[in-house]
């Protein structure tokens, strides 16, 4: 075969997994950013290997009527949306089609049917969790998002996805570091004072959590540059210092001190309120997630003699929206911190029919056999684990509910259930508009 040109001509006739245009050539498959279905154009080859290659658009030669001119003028450079330039409506009718082409391809399911994705009224500033690199660029201090597959900082003052609460913070902080002469962090050196800034808003009480992500575990002028940040911003109520000396891609360091405040926020899904610390998983769309448990517990039509196995817990938020439902809840969490914050979650709620425990999920089932009617479960993105799903079609349980982020794996996972349960519904959600990703709830009823 030939070698691949450096600019191809072409049409795009699919959308990959990760939201990227899809070129069938005579050289193999090109991946394409911000290529919209049925569009041609000049492709620039950024990267080539046997088979598969990733370009940039160098030159559109005709236009999808669903491409639109994005909000974010650095959408392309920071590479953080992949669908700020199509209509909400394209991007969803490509979110359905992933979880169609999923259960098909790899979960041999035929003609199933797939509901429409419960949308947002309004996809824009909807993030609740905002972490960002901080740097120098011309003496001055940055900050922003790293450019696709690199560590050079696109500076950027507002995002759209995100609270707008959260822009002027973090422009306030930029200045006070300045003036406090406070270096970010120089990755290049290992020298430096401020790594990241994350912010945790709240939508229901509006506080604002500020988390310094540092590389030293004090500096001077830090009283007065907490002091002053407070002052100009009276939403801001508790920040917390987060020390990371390790040459890491992870954020967060082990190491953390109040320095104002109480530690926490809170806030509240479908009635209940939840506190939420600096490391506290919680879903970044607090509209979104309404809709999401809300129809995760109408699938799991949870009755009042019901017994309900609320597995891969995390904070127990689904455990403790299903109590109020249910006779009894078991949530079962392998992480010792995400179960501390559910106890004290239940505490806040005062909800007693439910029973937090740190174990592993499958060993739990095995252990203990457990009786229950509902499971409820809610793995991280690799999915389950074919010793818990067998495990679980030990115990049958009259219904599961699956909530799921990665419509591959789950996927592969329902394709080990339906031996023994029916796909009664398959609801995809909308949780991060403006990317590739897609939430997904499926309901299952036993068989016979």
């Amino acid at each position: 075969m030939e070698k691949m040109k450096n600019i191809i001509k072409g049409k795009c006739v699919d959308i990959s997994s990760e939201g990227k245009g899809v070129i069938k050539t005579v050289y193999g498959v090109i991946f394409v950013d911000a290529l919209l279905l049925g569009e041609e154009a000049e492709i620039e080859v950024t990267y080539a290997r046997k088979g598969v290659a990733y370009g940039k658009i160098v030159k559109l030669l005709s236009k999808s009527p669903d491409r639109i001119q994005p909000l974010c003028p650095v959408s392309t450079a920071c590479g953080g949306c992949t669908f700020q330039n199509a209509t909400y409506e394209y991007e969803l009718r490509y979110k359905k089609h992933k979880v169609e082409e999923d259960l098909k391809r790899i979960g041999h399911f035929e003609n199933i049917k797939v509901n429409n994705v419960i949308k947002m009224d309004e996809p824009s500033h909807y993030r609740n969790k905002i972490q960002v690199p901080f740097g120098k660029e011309n003496k001055r201090v940055v900050y922003g998002f790293y450019k696709a597959n690199t560590h050079k900082i696109i500076p950027i003052k507002e995002c759209n996805i995100e609270d707008k609460d959260a822009a002027p913070i973090l422009i306030d902080i930029a200045l006070l570091m300045e003036k406090y002469r406070i270096d970010p962090y120089n990755e290049d050196y290992r020298s430096g004072i401020i790594r990241h800034v994350l912010l945790r808003t709240s939508r229901s009480t509006k506080e604002v959590m500020v988390v310094l992500v540092s590389n030293v575990e004090t500096f001077p002028g830090r009283n007065n540059f907490i002091k002053e940040l407070t002052s100009l911003h009276k939403e801001i109520s508790t920040i917390i210092f987060n020390v990371n000396k390790r040459d890491t891609n992870v954020i967060l360091g082990e190491s953390e001190k109040v320095l104002y405040g109480k530690g926490f926020i809170t806030d509240e899904i479908l009635g209940l309120r939840f506190n939420i610390s600096s490391k506290s998983f919680f879903q970044v769309n607090p509209i979104q997630v309404e809709k999401l448990y809300g129809e995760a517990l109408r699938l799991a039509n949870i009755g009042k003699d019901d017994v309900v196995l609320d597995a891969y817990a995390g904070v127990c938020t689904i455990g403790l929206l299903a109590a109020p439902h249910a006779k009894n809840v078991i949530s079962v969490e392998v992480v010792k911190s995400a179960v501390i914050n559910g106890r004290n979650n239940a505490k806040l709620n005062n909800i007693n029919n439910i029973e937090i425990i740190e174990d592993d999920c499958t060993e739990y089932i095995n252990n203990k056999l457990p009786k229950v009617d509902v499971v409820i479960m809610d793995p991280p993105r690799k999915g389950s684990t074919p010793e818990f799903l067998n495990a679980v079609k030990r115990i049958k349980p009259k219904r599961i509910v699956y909530i799921s982020c990665e419509p591959s794996t789950l996927s592969r996972d329902l394709e080990m259930l339906k031996d023994t349960y029916d796909i009664e519904t398959i609801q995809p959600v909308d949780m991060f508009p403006r990317s590739f990703h897609v939430e997904t709830i499926v309901g299952l009823i036993l068989k016979n």
